[in-house]
């Protein structure tokens, strides 16, 4: 698998932040943690709300996501 990268704009779905090992060619994790832990960050404020883009379409703005591993980064 390839390194993963965030691009400098748009949006990342919960596959490309978590992974996909089954999907062809396999998603690498971002961050290596389970959907519940996301979400659970998510509600507690520990990670960027997403946004719904559509009805069933949820994802994340890119800049967030950057920012927030910026900031994990820096607290390390």
């Amino acid at each position: 698998m390839q390194p993963h990268t965030i691009p400098a704009s748009g949006f990342m779905r919960q596959a490309q932040l978590l992974g996909d090992p089954k999907a062809e060619p396999p998603i690498p994790a971002l961050i290596p943690i389970r959907s519940s832990t996301l979400w659970r960050w998510v509600n507690s404020g520990k990670f960027p709300r997403p946004v719904r883009l559509g009805e069933r379409v949820t994802a994340w703005r890119c800049e967030d996501v950057q920012r927030w591993c910026d900031s994990q980064a820096a607290a390390a």
